[in-house]
C-alpha cells in the first residue's frame, strides 16, 4: 500500500503590484486573471491590502497543512540566516518602495529575516463572526479574548513597522499606536487631549504632519482657541481591520501602552518612551527578564540597531533597565528591568 504524498493545492503566497500610470496606479495581481484596475492615489495602498486580505480569507488552510512558502522558493525573499524553524506565520512584506506587496505563509525564522515585513496576527484568520439576530443583546461582563495586552501591543508595533515609512519619528509612532488600538468599526478615533498630554505631545506638531503625508490618517487638529477636548481622526489604512478585532481588548492594550510609555521619567522624550514601552511589551508579565532579536526591536521603533543600543545605555543610566547585553553569535538581546509590572501614569484614560 502506497501512502498518498500529494501536497495541498492551495499555495498560500499572494503578490500584488502597483504600476504607475498617467491616470493613477493600476493594481496587478499575479493570482487573478483579470485584476488590472485603476486605483485612486489616496487609497491605492488600502485597496491593495484589502485585495490581499480577500485572498487570505478565501484560501484558508488548516494549520497543520500550512508550509513555509519562502523555504519552498529557496528562501529568496531575505538574506541568508540560520535556517528555517518555528511556527508558520502569515507575513506581509513590501518591496520596491511599496510598489510590490506580498502576503505569504512563512516560518518564524524566515519572517524575522525578511526586511520590511510584519507578521499578521492569527486574529486576522480567526476573526469572530457577527452574533445571530436572536442573540441576547443585554450587556454582560466579558473576558478578554485572544492574546493579552502586551501581545496586542507587540503585534501592533510589528504591523506599524511595515505600514509606516521607515523615517517616521518616535512621536508619530506613539500617536499611530494609540490611534490603531482605539479606532472603532469605521476606522475613526476620538483621541482625548489628555492622552497627548500624558505622552508630553502637542496636538499641532510635525508628528501629525508626518502621518498626514504618509496618508496613514486624516485628522482635524484643534486650534489654540478651540474648546475641543479630543482630536478627531480618520484612519486610512484598511490593514488595521485585520488587527485585534475586539475593541474592548484593544482599548485595554492602548491603556497598557500609555502607562508603559508614561512610566519614563528620564527626559520625557518620545524617543525614550517608545523604546521603554517596546522593551516592556517584550517582557513577560510579572517578570523582569526578557529576550528578543535586537534588529526586530529596533525595527519596531524605526531605529538602526546601533541607535537602539545607545538608547538602552541611556535607559540603564536613568535606572529603568538594570542590565542588558547582546549575544554576538545570534544577535539576541537580553535585558533585566529594574522592576516588574507597570508604572502608573497620571491623566491616562481609555476613552
Amino acid at each position: 500500500m502506497r501512502l498518498c504524498t500529494t501536497r495541498p493545492g492551495v499555495r498560500r503566497a499572494w503578490t500584488v503590484e502597483l504600476r504607475p500610470q498617467p491616470g493613477g496606479p493600476i493594481l496587478v495581481c499575479q493570482q487573478c486573471s483579470r485584476s488590472d484596475r485603476l486605483l485612486s492615489g489616496t487609497s491605492a495602498r488600502s485597496e491593495l491590502l484589502a485585495h490581499l486580505a480577500r485572498h487570505a480569507r478565501r484560501d484558508l488552510l488548516p494549520t497543520h497543512l500550512r508550509t513555509c512558502q519562502c523555504h519552498e522558493r529557496g528562501c529568496s525573499w531575505h538574506p541568508r540566516h540560520r535556517g528555517c524553524g518555528g511556527p508558520i506565520r502569515l507575513v506581509l512584506a513590501r518591496e520596491r518602495g511599496g510598489r510590490l506587496w506580498r502576503l505569504a505563509d512563512a516560518c518564524t525564522a524566515c519572517a524575522a529575516a525578511t526586511s520590511q515585513a510584519a507578521v499578521v496576527p492569527d486574529t486576522f484568520i480567526n476573526a469572530a463572526t457577527a452574533p445571530p439576530a436572536h442573540a441576547d443583546i443585554r450587556r454582560k461582563h466579558r473576558s478578554p479574548r485572544g492574546p493579552d495586552r502586551q501581545t496586542r501591543v507587540r503585534e501592533m508595533l510589528n504591523y506599524l513597522a511595515s505600514a509606516l515609512p521607515t523615517e517616521t519619528g518616535p512621536a508619530a509612532r506613539l500617536i499611530a499606536l494609540q490611534c490603531a488600538l482605539r479606532m472603532n468599526d469605521s476606522a475613526q478615533v476620538r483621541l482625548p487631549l489628555g492622552v497627548l498630554r500624558s505622552l508630553r505631545l502637542e496636538p499641532a506638531t510635525d508628528s501629525w504632519r508626518d502621518l498626514h503625508q504618509a496618508r496613514w490618517l486624516c485628522a482635524t487638529l484643534p486650534t489654540s482657541h478651540s474648546s475641543a477636548r479630543a482630536v478627531v481622526i480618520q484612519l486610512l489604512d484598511v490593514g488595521l481591520f485585520a488587527q485585534c478585532p475586539a475593541r474592548p481588548d484593544r482599548l485595554a492594550a492602548a491603556d497598557w501602552a500609555l502607562r508603559a510609555a508614561c512610566g519614563i521619567r528620564m527626559d520625557c522624550a518620545p524617543f525614550s518612551q517608545l523604546i521603554a514601552m517596546c522593551i516592556k511589551a517584550h517582557t513577560a508579565p510579572e517578570s523582569t527578564h526578557g529576550t528578543a532579536e535586537v534588529d526586530q526591536l529596533a525595527r519596531e521603533c524605526g531605529l538602526a540597531a546601533t541607535d537602539f543600543t545607545d538608547a538602552l545605555d541611556q535607559l540603564t543610566a536613568a535606572g529603568h533597565i538594570s542590565s542588558w547585553s547582546v549575544q554576538s553569535a545570534s544577535g539576541d538581546l537580553y535585558w533585566t528591568l529594574t522592576e516588574p509590572g507597570e508604572r502608573g501614569c497620571e491623566g491616562t484614560t481609555r476613552r
